[in-house]
């Protein structure tokens, strides 16, 4: 969100075409891709803890460094390709993370409130940068970032820990085992005291899993999820990427005059991410749908209504209406992930970390055509002389993710399932 906002301030002062924009705005995405995978296997591996804290540190001093000088492209490219590579090991290690400490019962709430607080960082950024860039320049936004990750990652040493063993109540409660992660050998017991767990035969080893590739690759219901986490991510990155040049190209608003309306949608995000997580551990813990059809539930009633609301953005040619349909769209798309997002650690607890490098793998390839393709369609759009305020220049940029999150949510509900199909 920093970026966009602040690479569009920059670009747009010295007309830089929209074509060239997507390229700059899609890099991120390729480095982003390229490490989810690995970062799925080394938080297996490793643990979460060790990884999430190595990611935090390499993308905030990566990102220290950005320039943002849009004549310096190349430089620009490979800094956001190593934003992108650092950042791409996060939510493998999140999903590894809650995999070990949370119990089945708590699952979609907790994924949901994490989550959630990178929909808030893009409503605090949608409602905080402009004016950031306005007053400081556009620098001041990344070294900002780079001390807020800089300061989290201080928080996180001091104060996270692994799950102490494999019979912890918690880890044992989320189908945490011996053969599941690397486990802290010393751990502190009930009363504070410092414990250690006894070796056998003199040595304290750890057996870590073959990762089941072969059983990942041809699932269907594994399948399901990577084609709604591609969906949520190519709506969720065209609109994070290019919202801002609609306001000011499409609508001819400045985002600086917008005031709080602008971060509406991501504060949307925020509500109807934890709505959904608290309404599916209620109906699966008063038993009133399975696990199942509670995941197809709330991934259908987001996705649907969230494809009609982004049909909708380019109808309307004020804030309010703009505003109101794309806070209406994230909204319910965050409540489809009570649904899809969850569903990682239904179908592979153990493997919670390598399912979501997959699957996320699919939604970064999301930002890689979505963003790049956007930009594509307005120049094409612009060289047929058809005028960038007209919804006729914008409808193919928001009908695109409506008529995937269609396709998607039919895809989930005919092949995904809430049991556990990896152990």
């Amino acid at each position: 969100m920093g970026f966009s906002i602040a690479y569009t301030f920059v670009a747009d002062a010295i007309g830089v075409d929209q074509s060239s924009k997507g390229v700059i705005l899609s890099a991120f995405y390729y480095g982003y891709v390229m490490s989810q995978v690995p970062g799925g296997w080394a938080a297996q591996r490793l643990g979460g803890r060790r990884v999430l804290l190595l990611s935090f540190v390499l993308w905030s001093l990566t990102c220290a460094l950005v320039p943002v000088d849009p004549s310096k492209v190349v430089v620009l490219v490979i800094a956001r390709l190593l934003v992108g590579v650092a950042q791409g090991f996060i939510f493998p290690s999140i999903h590894t993370v809650l995999a070990q400490w949370v119990p089945p019962h708590e699952r979609s709430r907790s994924v949901s409130l994490t989550m959630s607080g990178m929909y808030l960082g893009a409503a605090a950024g949608m409602l905080l940068l402009p004016s950031l860039v306005k007053f400081n320049g556009p620098r001041s936004v990344f070294l900002v970032e780079a001390a807020l990750g800089a300061f989290w990652s201080v928080l996180w040493f001091k104060y996270a820990s692994d799950p102490p063993r494999s019979d912890h109540p918690k880890a044992a409660a989320a189908g945490f085992g011996d053969t599941f992660l690397p486990v802290s050998s010393v751990f502190k017991d009930s009363k504070g005291v410092v414990q250690k767990i006894k070796a056998q035969n003199g040595v304290s080893s750890v057996h870590v899993p073959k990762i089941p590739w072969k059983k990942i690759v041809f699932s269907l219901p594994i399948w399901a999820i990577v084609v709604n986490n591609f969906t949520f991510h190519y709506a969720l990155y065209v609109l994070m990427n290019w919202l801002p040049t609609y306001f000011e190209l499409g609508l001819k608003l400045s985002l600086q005059d917008m005031g709080s309306s602008k971060m509406l949608p991501y504060l949307n995000m925020v509500i109807f991410s934890n709505v959904g997580g608290v309404a599916a551990d209620h109906l699966i813990t008063k038993r009133i749908l399975s696990v199942t059809k509670t995941r197809k539930l709330l991934n259908t009633v987001g996705f649907l209504i969230a494809a009609m609301a982004l049909m909708a953005v380019p109808l309307f040619q004020t804030s309010g209406g703009t505003v109101l349909c794309s806070s209406i769209s994230l909204g319910f798309l965050a409540l489809g992930r009570a649904g899809f997002a969850v569903n990682h650690m239904d179908v592979a607890p153990r493997y919670a970390g390598i399912v979501m490098g997959v699957s996320n793998t699919a939604g970064t390839l999301a930002g890689i055509v979505g963003v790049g393709l956007t930009g594509r369609i307005l120049d094409h759009a612009k060289a047929a002389n058809m005028d960038l305020t007209g919804a006729e220049s914008w409808k193919p940029v928001f009908f695109i993710p409506g008529y995937l999150c269609i396709f998607s949510s039919v895809i989930f509900l005919l092949f995904s399932t809430g049991e556990r199909i990896l152990d």
